[in-house]
């Protein structure tokens, strides 16, 4: 019953990374695709590359809290104390760039309409 339980656990985090790889790839491309869009149309405005990286900032968030939830999955099935510490210190990590990447979105949004008011 445990090996199945492990083998199910681990199956499920290997989907949940590789839908964060896909996310991270899809945002990436759809970034570029807007950035070389609005430089071939002429106006590559400041407020046209703060949308590319609002785009891009969003699919790397996302892609991060997928690889949080593949790790804590790859832990949760019987856990030693050194995988509680480097899942401790990944989700530390990825944690902190979460918020920071959260914090840099929501500034930008408020630039955006900061520049469309005026």
């Amino acid at each position: 019953m445990t090996e199945w339980v492990l083998s199910g656990a681990n199956a499920i985090a290997l989907v949940a990374e590789a839908v964060a790889a896909i996310i991270i790839l899809v945002g990436a491309a759809q970034t570029v695709w807007m950035f070389f869009r609005h430089i071939l149309a002429g106006c590559c405005e400041s407020r046209d590359m703060l949308r590319s990286r609002i785009k891009l900032g969003h699919s790397l968030s996302l892609g991060l809290e997928f690889l949080i939830g593949a790790d804590i999955l790859k832990t949760a099935v019987a856990p030693s104390w050194t995988e509680i510490g480097q899942l401790a210190a990944i989700i530390g990590i990825r944690t902190v760039l979460n918020f920071f990447l959260r914090r840099e979105l929501e500034h930008e949004m408020v630039e955006i309409r900061t520049e469309q008011e005026e």
